[in-house]
This record gives structure tokens, sequence and C-alpha cells, in this order.
């Protein structure tokens, strides 16, 4: 088996039936990971010692007659999570202590079998589409000069780069959605709650949410499940769902709003047009499948906007708090705390207070229809220095022009599913999204399923030249 190409389900499969044992498929991916690191840059930590002994492990328990849905399967995750004897440096510079205690969402996966073979890049705090600061620049498998986007660009790009079948990213504006635009990856954005982000009770006041990427919509439902459920300490405990399980599913003749608008940002740019038509390619393929689509756009309005910034820039200022040495954070990180302090009081209790009355109001929109169908960024992916050195306030415009669609479902809380959608006549991966309404993840799921059923995208893959040793980054 050419265990790297193949999926998760299928790998799971494979060390189930004891055709490879979990230390040769780990081996297999700490070594691609160790080749690609000096120009693909996907990881801030690798953990070969720790997940070669968790592999052996692996194959004991299976030996011994043990089962579990990921046993000795290898797996990233974002290194905004905590691992026993790891630090979690979120993409910030510093002295960090090693974490005594495994995140819930780490004890979820390691009570699944999976072997975490290490931590992916991110930006500083997560708060740009870009994956690059204090650890280098993270690059795009699909072109080395554009970025696989943020702020879980080391996730995407070592999940499309074939790493590893599958890894976890973080959601808090389009997080986990952009990168999978732009590196040609399914990406689900789930209901908040449904992933613990204990140990926080909430994560950025309520609009970051953990979730999965994956070359497959089976892939990423997997993983969904698998890490799905709630810790006692968390603020949204959204009842339980099963998403694998609609991978296959009919889900029957939806009602679908192809929206192109942005939502309300205050430096809009127009919407490339290879963009756009691959958004009404993609509504005429859900045609085909018997599904009404129609042009609607919800109703966002500037509250949205307004509800966005005082959660998103406070949870700065928190994180920036915890920083062993917060001197050594961008000025443009520590500018955002500056704002995010002087919003943490009573326009965040305003912000908090709203949101019921915004998801009342753009929820009559589901009243119409089942699912929205939207960009996922208004360009293709950016080149990686796009955002370096440069002002707080030029930062905001670089990131509207590229990203404005995402962050809604961020307040709302609801769940969104990117797809890929082809490519740009440049060679550039695009992504639509599906959003839904309140824990509607199998519905979006099944309508994803069939997506792919037709277009095949997880067939094309990228030419791997970050396996030629005289690559410099």
């Amino acid at each position: 088996m050419d265990f790297h190409r193949s999926t998760l389900v299928a790998q799971a499969a494979e060390l189930a039936s004891g055709r490879s044992t979990s230390v040769e498929a780990v081996t297999a991916s700490l070594d691609r990971i160790e080749q690609s690191q000096p120009t693909l840059n996907a990881f801030r930590i690798v953990r070969r010692d720790a997940a070669l002994a968790e592999a052996a492990e692996a194959d004991r328990l299976r030996a011994a007659g043990h089962t579990a849905p990921l046993l000795g399967v290898p797996i990233a995750v974002k290194d905004d999570v905590d691992i026993t004897g790891e630090p979690t440096a979120f993409g910030c510079a510093g002295d960090f202590p090693p974490a005594t205690a495994d995140s819930e969402v780490v004890r979820r996966l390691r009570a699944a079998g999976a072997v975490i073979v290490g931590k992916t890049n991110s930006p500083e705090l997560g708060q740009w589409p870009f994956t690059g600061g204090t650890f280098g620049h993270t690059r795009n498998p699909w072109d080395r000069e554009r970025t696989p986007g943020g702020s879980s660009g080391g996730s995407s790009a070592a999940v499309a780069a074939e790493l590893v079948s599958a890894a976890l990213g973080s959601d808090g504006a389009g997080s986990v959605r952009i990168p999978a635009s732009w590196t040609n990856l399914v990406g689900i954005k789930p209901q908040r709650g449904r992933i613990s982000t204990w140990p926080d009770a909430e994560a950025f006041n309520g609009i970051t949410v953990i979730g999965p990427l994956a070359r497959t919509v089976a892939d990423a439902a997997l993983l969904l499940d698998v890490v799905s459920g709630g810790h006692d300490g968390d603020l949204h405990r959204p009842a339980p769902v099963t998403v694998s399980n609609a991978v296959g599913r009919n889900p029957g003749s939806l009602r679908i709003a192809l929206s192109l608008r942005k939502p309300f940002i205050p430096t809009p740019a127009p919407l490339d047009p290879e963009i756009a038509a691959a958004a009404y390619e993609m509504a005429a393929v859900l045609r085909l499948l018997g599904h009404r689509v129609v042009v609607d756009d919800p109703a966002y309005g500037m509250l949205l906007g307004l509800n966005f910034l005082p959660r998103s820039l406070a949870g700065v200022a928190a994180w920036l708090d915890r920083l062993p040495d917060p001197s050594l954070a961008d000025p443009r990180t520590r500018a955002n705390a500056r704002s995010g302090r002087a919003l943490a009081g009573a326009p965040l209790r305003a912000a908090r207070a709203a949101e019921p009355r915004i998801g009342r109001r753009i929820g009559r929109f589901f009243d119409e229809y089942d699912i929205v169908l939207a960009p996922t960024t208004a360009t293709p992916p950016p080149r990686i220095e796009a955002i370096d050195g440069i002002s707080n306030a030029d930062t905001d415009r670089v990131i509207t022009e590229h990203c404005p669609y995402t962050w809604p479902w961020n307040v709302l809380g609801w769940p969104s599913v990117n797809v890929p959608a082809g490519f740009t006549t440049g060679g550039l991966p695009i992504g639509l999204q599906l959003m839904g309404h309140e824990s509607s993840e199998p519905l979006l799921v099944s309508v994803a399923a069939q997506l792919e059923n037709v277009l095949q995208w997880h067939r094309k893959r990228p030419d791997p030249w970050w396996t030629d040793v005289s690559e410099t980054s």
C-alpha cells in the first residue's frame, strides 16, 4: 500500500487488517515531514521519539486484541492545543514551558488511538490568513511562493503535501476554511462547542472552534466524529451529531442560495472573476444533482461586523497576557491587544448580548433555504510575504481584500464546510463554502460528499517540489 497517498479511512483500515504496522506508518510520515521541513516548513514541533514510542504501543495494543477508530494512524494538530510535554507557542516567540496536561481534543485523539506526529505552524495567535512570522513562512504545496493560508496553514500544508492524511486546525474567522480553500482540501468549521476547546471554556469569546482538514469528505467527517464531544467545563454543549454516516446519504432536493455578496467589511475589493465563475459552475453541478439553486444573500448588516471585533481583539489581549514575554510579540499583535483591552468591557458585553438577535435575523434566511453556497476567499492564495513588515492598517486591508467571506459564521457559531472548486488558469486552488444553520454538519457533509463524487478533487495532487533536497527556503 502507498500509505502516504491513501486516505485516513484507508489508513485506518490498513492498520486494522494487520497488513501494515503503526511503526511503519508513523516512520514514513515522520520521514516525509523531516524531508519537507527545510522548504515547506509545515511543522513547529516534530515528535519523532514520542510518536514512534506511541506507534509501538499501538501495535502492541492491536496485537493484544484492542481496537479503536484511528489506532496507530499518524495525525497532526495545530500548535494552539496542548500536548503533555510539549510547549504551545501558537506562533509566538518566547520560552514556553511544556504543557502538563493534554487539551480535551488531544485526549480524544489519543483515546481513538491516533499517534500525533507533530504540531503544525500558525501565525502569531492565529490572527492572519498567512502562516509566517517567528518560525518562518509555511509554503503552499501548490506553489512555493504562495501562502497556504492561515491561521491553520501548517495543518493544511501538511495534509496537501501528504505528510499526514488529516490534521486539526482552528477557525476563528475562517482559519480552517481559508487554508483548505487555498490548498485543495476539505475543511470543516463545526458548530460552536461540537469539539471542546478545553482547557478554555470557549476560545476567543466564542468565535473560534477546532475543525478537521483532509483531502476527502469521508476523512474530514471521520476525524470530526472522533474528536467531537464536550468537557464539563465547556460553555457550549450542542446536542451530539454523527457526520460520518452522512457521507453517501442522499440529502434530497435542497434549496440552496448562491451568495457572492460580501458581508459588511470596511475595505471592500472585487471578487476574483475566476472564483465567481467557479461558484456558478458549482451551482450548475448542484442543479444537476437535483438541488434548486438561486442567487440570494443573507441580511448580514453592519451589526455583525461590530459584533466580531470586540470578541476577536479581546481574545488576542487575553492570549497575549499568557505569553512568557509579551514584548517579543509582533507590534501589530500588541496594538491589537491594546484595542482588545479597550473593547473587553461594555463593548464585549454588548456584542455577546446582541448575538441571539443577529442569529434570529440571519436564521430567517433558512426559512427559505437549506444551505448557502458562497466563496471561501475573494482571491486565490497571495504571495507568502504579502503582509511582512507592514502596518496594522495595511495588514487589515490585505486581509479583507483576500478573505472577506468566512467570519460571519464564526459570530453565529454555525457550521460551514469548504469544498474544493477547481483551479485558476495559473494552477492555484479555489474553494467554496457550504454554510448551514445550527448543527447542520450532517446535511453539509452529505452535500459535500455528493460534490466530491462528481468532481473527484482528491485525485489531483501537487507536484512534490518539497522533496527536492536542492531546494532552499
